[in-house]
């Protein structure tokens, strides 16, 4: 609901992402470019800032949602006020050099190479020769057992699926016998950029941080010193340690692109047109009362809560004090990811019980309500059978509640008859008969609404579904300007400041002292 002037506190901008997974064929484009853009190099083989999962599934790392062993996220003390799972600083001090909730190379996958050199330098024989894998930690002989996307298609789901930490309760059973039947499906992931991010609260360093001109959480690899308490601290397992440098490393947002008014790499070259990107204004003095809930299952409420109107004109003024550009506003009231996240409230968030408050929603899987009507005889026209199939889902309502609503499942079904009621409407419209208005009266939708939410979703163009504003460089060299002074004195030692503090998003050269040779340490 917009908020009134005198209740409108701190205005901040934000850069989030929306996927629609009713589009999403797992094809994997999106992470194998993000691969090659982002961590094709040494030290960071294992890592996948973008990856595509199957569910169910355990996921990448295994069971990465199971924060009883991993300890990530948020939680609440007995006073209701938040604190990190991981523990507070004097936990986190006495296991700063032994940190017992690090997921272990067997949880990832040990990255391997091959012996391509036997390829074309073995002898004569009566045996094509063969690429052997060999581990690159090691170089010896390694066997493959395990990978970001070893479940592929539900592939080894009988043997490893039942340990998805999602399938719990009594329904659970109904998902093991369905596996016969091969439902599923595909869940891409990458950092959730989040408004209350445990990573940057847990690093002992101060190098993860967040950017306040559009909210995406960096790593300065300067001031890295490898804790790993991110790694242990983010609840989706998304900071990964380069093993060669010592140093995390995280999804970046594709930020240079960002700052130049162009979408993702993974959004760029996704196949399906699934991703969303735009803009979302938010009030930041709400942050912390939001995640503070003390219901998990009412914190998609509160998050939603701390989202602003951009065409309140309240909320437009103290955007402007807050120093939020003209052109960021209107890319802020052209925002898909508004559209789809506050106004016609279809995408969810991944695991908002982790209280981190996720910037990466989703649109959950319709494709199940038309298969549980084709099973029980029923007509995909009729919206009263189709209503009543989102209860009979080959997948139980109870497991996309598991991983969006925090098992809410009355705020799951309200989606999928949303959902459903917008595609019975339009495929009359599509056919020249005339829809049934009632139909998506019945889900809180005006006929025009529809009409929008279904361009949006099905046939929206690359200028419709990416919206992102470009970074204002002035503003950079506006603060350059500040200094009155080089920052070095001829001494070498930094030059008194007026105690204000300016941090970029930029990585900063490191100084070389006479002693140290170029490129290398003393």
């Amino acid at each position: 609901m917009p908020r009134g002037k005198a209740t409108v506190g701190r205005v901040m901008a934000q850069i989030a992402m929306v996927m629609n997974l009713d589009k999403c064929i797992g094809c994997h484009t999106c992470s194998v470019t993000c691969k090659q853009t982002w961590t094709n190099r040494t030290g960071v083989e294992y890592a996948w800032f973008n990856n595509v999962e199957t569910k169910p599934g355990v996921g990448y790392p295994r069971r990465y949602e199971d924060q009883e062993q991993w300890k990530g996220g948020w939680t609440l003390d007995r006073r209701g006020r938040l604190v990190l799972r991981s523990g507070g600083r004097v936990r986190r001090l006495l296991s700063l050099f032994s940190n017992p909730d690090l997921p272990s190379l067997e949880d990832y996958y040990e990255p391997v190479t091959y012996d391509y050199d036997n390829l074309v330098g073995a002898p004569a024989g009566p045996d094509m020769p063969v690429a052997r894998p060999r581990s690159v930690l090691t170089g010896k002989p390694a066997d493959i057992t395990w990978g970001a996307n070893w479940e592929d298609g539900l592939g080894g789901a009988p043997e490893n699926a039942g340990g998805d930490p999602n399938l719990s309760g009594a329904w659970a059973e109904r998902v093991k016998f369905e596996f016969e039947q091969t439902f599923l499906f595909h869940l891409p992931r990458l950092c959730e950029h989040c408004l209350n991010p445990a990573c940057v609260s847990a690093c002992p360093s101060g190098a993860m941080y967040k950017r306040v001109e559009d909210g995406i959480v960096l790593v300065d690899q300067d001031k890295c010193r490898g804790w790993r308490m991110c790694v242990t601290a983010c609840p989706y397992k998304k900071v990964y340690v380069n093993h060669a440098t010592g140093k995390a490393e995280k999804c970046t947002f594709c930020f240079p692109r960002i700052e130049a008014g162009q979408p993702t790499v993974c959004s760029e070259t996704c196949v399906g047109r699934l991703r969303y990107l735009g803009l979302l204004l938010y009030d930041a003095d709400r942050v912390g009362e939001a995640a503070a809930t003390p219901d998990e299952q009412d914190l998609l409420d509160a998050q939603r809560g701390v989202f602003l109107d951009p065409f309140d004109p309240d909320v437009v003024a103290a955007a402007r004090e807050s120093g939020i550009p003209e052109d960021w506003l209107d890319a802020a009231r052209r925002s898909p990811v508004y559209a789809l996240v506050a106004k016609y409230k279809v995408a969810l968030p991944l695991h908002p019980e982790y209280r981190t408050l996720p910037m990466v929603w989703y649109v959950p899987p319709l494709s199940p309500v038309l298969d549980a009507v084709d099973a029980a005889g029923g007509n995909q026209d009729d919206p009263d059978h189709v209503f009543a199939a989102v209860t009979r889902l080959r997948i139980p309502l109870e497991y996309l509640a598991e991983l969006f609503t925090a098992g809410d499942t009355d705020v799951v079904g309200g989606v999928l008859m949303k959902l459903t009621a917008l595609r019975s409407y339009m495929r009359g419209i599509t056919l020249g008969e005339e829809g049934d208005e009632a139909v998506v009266k019945a889900v809180g939708l005006t006929a025009r609404e529809a009409e929008d939410l279904h361009r949006l979703l099905a046939v929206a163009k690359y200028e419709d579904r990416y919206v992102v504003p470009a970074a204002h460089k002035e503003d950079a060299a506006a603060l350059t300007a500040m200094e009155n002074r080089c920052p070095v004195e001829s001494s070498g030692d930094p030059a008194p400041s007026d105690g204000r503090r300016v941090m970029l998003g930029i990585p900063t050269l490191r100084r070389r002292s006479p002693e140290t040779p170029a490129g290398g340490r003393p």
